[in-house]
């Protein structure tokens, strides 16, 4: 029968340390992400800690590749080519919103009194 080769520990104990801290924070609502922003999501709060040991050089697995692209565009900046295909892409909906209130505006115009007076008494 084969036997099982010990692996190593994908993280540290510092990056433990780290998250058990970060969840405290999160819970007692002292937690806050890059844009300010109160974290309230357990995950949010795990990559924080990571990303944090992470740049401490703790033993962590590197990030998941998806996140890392974003990253190097964010770094690169955005191109005009991919502003001008989001521009093109968004609808007009302030246009749409702005016809529907006007359309809704007008059949629920009240009559003047004067009018309907007026037709009562030439009848």
């Amino acid at each position: 029968m084969a036997t099982k080769k010990a692996s190593a520990n994908k993280y540290g104990a510092k990056s433990s340390e780290n998250v058990e801290r970060e969840m405290k924070a999160m819970k007692a609502g002292k937690l806050k992400s890059g844009s300010g922003q109160t974290v309230t999501n357990p995950k949010q709060a795990i990559a924080i800690a990571l990303s944090e040991t992470r740049k401490a050089g703790g033993k962590v697995p590197p990030a998941k590749k998806a996140a890392a692209k974003k990253t190097a565009a964010k770094k690169s900046g955005a191109t005009k080519s991919s502003k001008a295909s989001k521009a093109a892409t968004k609808k007009p909906t302030a246009k749409k919103a702005a016809a529907k209130k006007a359309a809704a505006k007008k059949p629920s115009a009240k009559k003047s009194p004067s009018k309907s007076a007026a037709k009562k008494s030439a009848r």
